[in-house]
């Protein structure tokens, strides 16, 4: 998420943290090439423009020339005011009746229908709320089994109605949610290639007769510009609450969670952060500019950490470890429990720039595990038992080699005699791609 934009700012803040002063030759020089980042990211360019004039008046200011380190100031400038421009004081869900109506339009392929689905899980999860999905996508081939299939999966009830009039499969579905005294009823309208006037009369009319709570508008953050442009379409003709930001976690250059709430005057208020259902999240813009400029994201890892880990798990491992009793199962259980949180990858996203470990470790975690789960489970239990003929097996098996084998066996023996040196102690630490097992 953000590599390309995040790279590129850490190479320009690194030449000007170097700076002993700040002078109009290396101030202008830094926000030409922020500017440049900027728009490589496709954020706006009124944005663009807006964030420049304001970057550059701090920046010149007396506050930063005369302060010790001129250099770390100018990132400080410029990382509030990229949370500045991101927020709105009206991001969260507004929810008020019973049921509170949730209407979600967008373009096909944007990930509507998946990202309703994700929605019921969030307002269960954080508004504690029950929801009803209603499938008033009439157009679409498979809109209506999509759905059903993701509601049975998150253990939502979904509304197929009758017949093809979406405004009255709707209005049922309302009826029905207020007399089964559920929480949400939200809708999932039919969605475009792109932009025309039926699908704005379509949608328009909809809103106009339901009033819902929130309009939502559901955008793919990799289409960049186009996913902005779009924004502005919706925005104009149909009036959005605000909208919903999918595939944050794929090769989103940043251009549209930077320019949304500027150029619509909406914020954006949810954001998808991967594919499993759990993976939608509120917007928070600290977070966002944290990893635009390389700074990372741990309070989301700790986050996803804590949804996800089994604490009776962690108890257990515990114990096994003041004992000195675990077995190479035990471990193999602690990998499958850690690729809950996500890939080794998007983990990796979540760390500072430059924080070694888990980025050079991924390749090598997943050869571990392969490793592992070539071993039967008598193996796992007795690591003793594995002779050459056995490592030879198990690197076949692994696609590894036979030395591989024997390092994992190797640092596994020199665990075992460290947990008994250390009498039942250990330091709560997690390395990755270093000697240490991750725990």
């Amino acid at each position: 998420m953000f590599e390309r934009i995040a790279e590129k700012f850490q190479d320009i803040f690194k030449q000007v943290r170097g700076e002993a002063t700040l002078n109009e030759k290396n101030i202008s020089r830094t926000l030409r090439e922020i500017k440049l980042a900027l728009l490589d990211a496709d954020v706006h360019y009124r944005v663009v423009k807006e964030i420049m004039e304001e970057i550059g008046r701090d920046a010149r200011g007396e506050k930063v020339l005369r302060s010790l380190k001129p250099g770390q100031q100018f990132v400080k400038i410029f990382h509030d005011r990229l949370v500045e421009f991101m927020t709105a004081p009206d991001a969260g869900l507004k929810l008020s009746s019973t049921p509170s109506i949730i209407l979600l339009a967008g373009l096909q392929g944007a990930g509507k229908t998946t990202a309703a689905a994700k929605l019921a899980l969030y307002l269960r999860r954080e508004r504690h709320l029950s929801s009803l999905l209603v499938a008033a996508d009439r157009r679409r081939p498979a809109a209506i089994e999509q759905l059903e299939v993701l509601g049975k999966g998150i253990e939502v009830e979904t509304f197929t109605g009758k017949g093809n009039s979406p405004l009255k499969i709707i209005t049922d579905a309302i009826e029905y949610g207020r007399s089964r005294s559920l929480g949400a009823v939200i809708v999932d309208t039919a969605g475009r290639l792109h932009v025309d006037g039926e699908m704005m009369a379509e949608i328009g009319e909809i809103r106009k007769k339901i009033k819902p709570d929130e309009t939502l508008l559901v955008l793919d953050a990799m289409t960049g510009q186009d996913a902005v442009n779009v924004a502005i379409d919706f925005n104009r003709q149909v009036e959005i609450t605000g909208s919903i930001l999918t595939k944050l976690d794929g090769d989103a250059r940043g251009g549209a969670a930077i320019s949304l709430r500027s150029v619509t005057g909406k914020p954006v208020k949810l954001v998808g952060v991967g594919e499993k259902p759990e993976d939608l999240v509120s917007f928070d813009p600290e977070r966002i500019v944290s990893r635009i400029l390389g700074m990372g994201d741990i309070v989301s890892l700790a986050e996803k950490a804590q949804a996800v880990l089994d604490v009776q798990d962690a108890e257990k491992w515990e114990k096994k470890w003041k004992k000195a009793s675990i077995d190479l199962e035990d471990f193999r259980r602690q990998l499958r429990g850690l690729k809950k949180i996500g890939s080794w990858e998007s983990i990796a996203g979540m760390l500072p720039a430059g924080m070694g470990g888990l980025e050079d470790g991924s390749s090598r975690i997943k050869r571990m595990e392969a490793i592992l789960d070539s071993m039967t489970p008598g193996e796992r239990a007795r690591p003793e038992i594995i002779d050459g003929s056995r490592r030879e097996r198990v690197a076949k098996g692994s696609g590894t080699s036979v030395p591989e084998v024997n390092q994992l066996l190797k640092q596994f023996k020199l665990l075992k005699k460290m947990m008994v040196k250390a009498g039942g102690s250990r330091k709560k630490q997690l390395s990755i791609g270093g000697a240490n097992w991750p725990l």
